[in-house]
């Protein structure tokens, strides 16, 4: 499969140029009022921002390829590592909302520096071969990935929006570079730890190592250059402000005392949790992003055993990956912004679950014991990175206009709490399997679970296509512009 890996990720780079050459085309003219280009101060600052964000990114990426590979290197069993992967998941879902009230309490910017000591030690532990070290290493970079999908965030908002006093319409303008960015980080990353691990001969720790600098780098960043803008433009209410769309119901709370930030936090876990029982969309969007999102961890999980043994250069694999994504990605702009046919975020939703439905029901067929079919394998896992792509700007979209901006972070913290846990049960049920039937790595219990995520896809399919009949008479759940059946 070397020759395969290569050809693929030179195709797929073609294919993503070309996708977005047609994209930026197709697409209308940004607004300047929309934003900020004209704004030299927002610039400034979002160049700020991003300079950091992406740092603390290229960090969580370069770890991707050979986590799997590490563990094996180290002479692990499949069931112990399903083992390592689970305590992450189950770290992640036991500090999310420590991760959620750390930037109320300690601040924001101190948040982010906690990211980077927390992320480096966990790499630093993938040195040890000592398997509760590991253990140690996984509940680090559960707490690490929890605190980098809030902690940035938060900063960022709160200087915007309550410091800055920048318009909100600018604020998607800021993530949508950072999404764009991301995926090109993604696909280096790849490229690099390559290099590293197998090009310099350096093993599956080196692209771990140089996590390291890089996320000392973050901190640098976030330290200096983030201390400065807090200097110069004010902290405002840094210790105790409201989080991550709260401030627009901590604008609206009575006058009164001041809620403490733990008090706070569990107000928006409770009002969020509220709006996810009172509102039939926002349950049938949490439903599609449990089942799909939880399958993705378990797919994280199993692409390297399926391939590695055949020999391709993982980090190539990795790029190629990611650069299905992209793809998926271009074709989702594409097809929302085209003049001709205009699809809805929600048709696009359902084409990504069902493309990753087809890829589990092919890998239950490509993975059977004894008669592999790796290329068929690998091409199945570029049709889910492609339905990836189209997945989630179509959920964050819709999550845009179903959920309100001020119970958005608490509503988000109950759709990870099931999502975490079908996760964490797949992969015990992998562990049980594999360690019970003595069959070890050769046994079928890969194939049994690629075909429960496909059973779990055709789930989310159903919720899917019922936020699609939801969409054809709810004018939120639309693009501006289009109408629906109820209006036509």
């Amino acid at each position: 499969m070397l020759a395969v890996a290569y050809v693929t990720l030179a195709v797929l780079a073609l294919l993503c140029g070309g996708l977005e050459l047609v994209a930026r085309r197709a697409s209308p003219p940004p607004q300047p009022g929309l934003t900020g280009a004209a704004n030299p101060a927002f610039r400034g600052f979002q160049a700020l921002f991003l300079r950091g964000y992406l740092l603390a990114l290229w960090a969580d990426w370069l770890q991707g390829p050979y986590l799997y590979k590490l563990y094996r290197h180290y002479s692990f069993l499949e069931s112990q590592i399903a083992i390592l992967y689970v305590c992450g998941l189950a770290s992640c879902l036991l500090f999310a909302p420590v991760a959620a009230w750390l930037p109320q309490a300690v601040g924001r910017r101190n948040t982010c520096l906690l990211f980077c000591l927390a992320y480096s030690a966990c790499c630093l532990t993938k040195l040890s071969r000592d398997y509760f070290v590991l253990v140690l290493g996984r509940v680090l970079g559960g707490l690490s990935t929890s605190l980098l999908a809030t902690a940035f965030e938060a900063w960022y908002l709160h200087r915007h929006l309550d410091v800055r006093d920048f318009p909100r319409e600018w604020i998607p303008d800021t993530f949508a570079r950072a999404a764009g960015w991301n995926h090109g980080l993604a696909v280096g990353a790849g490229l690099v730890a390559n290099l590293l691990a197998e090009w310099a001969g350096l093993g599956p720790v080196a692209p771990f190592l140089l996590a390291v600098p890089c996320l000392a780098a973050c901190g640098w960043v976030v330290l200096w250059d983030w201390g400065r803008e807090e200097a110069e433009g004010g902290a405002g209410a840094e210790q105790s402000g409201p989080l991550l769309g709260a401030a627009a119901a901590a604008a609206a709370m009575p006058p009164g005392p001041r809620l403490s930030a733990r008090a706070r936090f569990w107000r928006a876990c409770l009002e969020g949790l509220r709006c996810l029982l009172s509102d039939r969309r926002v349950v049938l969007l949490g439903a599609v992003q449990a089942l799909f999102e939880s399958v993705l961890y378990i797919f994280v999980f199993l692409w390297t055993p399926v391939l590695d043994p055949h020999g391709p250069p993982l980090g190539i694999v990795f790029s190629c990956l990611m650069a299905a994504s992209m793809a998926g990605s271009a074709l989702y702009r594409l097809a929302t912004s085209s003049a001709r046919c205009r699809l809805q975020p929600a048709h696009l939703l359902c084409a990504a679950v069902l493309l990753a439905a087809l890829s589990f029901a092919v890998l239950t067929v490509s993975t059977a014991p004894g008669r592999p079919r790796p290329l068929r394998s690998f091409l199945a896992f570029l049709l889910l990175e492609l339905g990836c792509g189209l997945y989630f700007p179509a959920v964050g979209f819709l999550q845009g206009r179903v959920i309100p901006e001020d119970r958005r972070a608490g509503v988000l913290a109950w759709f990870r709490l099931p999502l975490h846990l079908l996760a964490c049960l797949g992969l015990l049920a992998l562990h049980g399997e594999v360690s019970g039937s003595g069959a070890g790595e050769a046994g079928a219990g890969t194939r049994h679970m690629f075909g429960g995520c496909a059973g779990m896809m055709v789930a989310a399919l159903l919720a899917a296509v019922g936020l699609l009949a939801l969409a054809r008479h709810d004018a939120e759940l639309r693009l501006e512009g289009t109408r629906g059946e109820g209006d036509m």
